[in-house]
């Protein structure tokens, strides 16, 4: 009797020790599986609608205070909790992101443009970009991608018929002639009614360089003709006494900001080349007469007087093809001579080539172009 007894007794505590070293064993497993499940790490690059590195990417664990910022290069490195975790890529002027991770050790994102978010924010006086819908007054925006399009040499003619409000003419003399701005009509009858031009922060001086007379002169164009349009991001025209308060009795009549475009931190150097073709051909619809000639009420010139002063007009006799005095003093016949337009124009042609460099890292951006 007591053999069975011990016997029992024994059998029951070698079951017992058997039990707990069982659930030993599984607490040393769930708690090494919880280890390696936090001690995982996720890298990856972020790139944007080039395909270069994007840098100052932020990069958040969903739903946690677990984040980091992509280098230089757009690379990133970042320590998630389990598989079902998700990262969420954000950047301003760029849309988000959300990636789960998953199995994945190695997630590279690619963001596009937010071009809606980019759209409510506008350069205001003095280069301050602000929220569109906080302004109290009209600010006008031409992207600098549209001005290549269907392009002008000269800037002011770029903007004809791009902004409301803005009248461009344009020249006679040529691509590299000067062209006249006026926002909202003239504000005088004899003094200068151009707006301001400033570039970057900078007013800079649109006076004529030179003009063209009646007995000839040359037309060396203005300052707003040696801006190159492949260099500009944007174009801000403010209207109204109010949006150019500060800039003073110089912007009376508004102010074109213009924005050029900046370097990027990206790898290595960009390479941008355009190059622009342009022909150009009068455009004669008038329809001349050809029944009478040159002179007045109704009569021929008489002498190299009356030809000098009436040789622009055609008032005088009907044409018979009788020899008449010119302004030269040499007689000539008193007939039609045919239209002077395609003997004196050719057709012209105007190349415009620009290349451009740019770059930068975490300290200085740089952007360098030439014509």
């Amino acid at each position: 009797m007591r053999k069975i007894l011990l016997g029992m007794l024994f059998g029951c505590k070698a079951k017992s020790a058997l039990y707990h070293g069982a659930g030993m064993l599984a607490i040393v497993l769930v708690t090494s599986s919880m280890v390696l499940a936090q001690s995982r790490t996720v890298s990856g690059k972020v790139t944007d609608e080039n395909d270069a590195g994007l840098p100052g990417v932020n990069v958040l664990v969903q739903g946690t205070t677990v984040g980091t910022v992509t280098d230089i290069e757009g690379n990133y490195k970042i320590s998630v909790d389990g598989s079902d975790a998700t990262l969420v890529f954000t950047s301003v002027g760029y849309e988000s992101a959300s990636v789960e991770v998953g199995n994945q050790s190695t997630i590279d994102v690619n963001l596009l443009p937010d071009l809606t978010q980019l759209s409510e924010v506008v350069v205001t006086a003095l280069g301050v970009e602000k929220e569109k819908k906080s302004l109290g007054y009209s600010v006008s925006e031409v992207e600098g991608e549209s001005l290549v399009q269907a392009r002008e040499i000269n800037l002011g003619n770029a903007l004809s018929g791009r902004v409301a409000g803005v009248n461009v003419s344009s020249s006679a003399t040529g691509p590299a002639g000067s062209s006249r701005v006026v926002i909202r009509g003239n504000s005088s009858l004899g003094g200068n009614n151009q707006p301001l031009y400033v570039i970057d922060g900078v007013p800079i001086d649109n006076s004529q360089l030179g003009s063209a007379g009646m007995w000839g002169g040359t037309d060396s164009g203005d300052g707003l003709s040696s801006i190159n349009p492949d260099d500009i991001a944007e174009i801000s025209v403010l209207k109204g006494n109010t949006a150019a308060a500060l800039y003073g009795s110089r912007a009376s009549n508004g102010v074109i900001l213009i924005t050029t475009k900046k370097g990027s931190a990206r790898k290595g150097i960009g390479v941008e080349i355009n190059s622009n073709l342009v022909f150009e051909n009068i455009i004669n619809n008038f329809d001349w007469q050809q029944q009478y000639g040159q002179g007045n009420r109704g009569a021929k010139p008489t002498s190299q007087e009356e030809a000098l002063a009436f040789g622009n007009s055609s008032w005088g006799d009907r044409l018979d093809g009788s020899s008449v005095v010119q302004f030269d003093g040499v007689s000539r016949p008193y007939s039609y001579t045919g239209d002077p337009y395609d003997a004196f124009y050719n057709t012209g042609m105007t190349l415009t080539n620009t290349l451009s460099l740019y770059g930068g890292n975490e300290n200085a951006n740089y952007r360098f172009f030439r014509i």
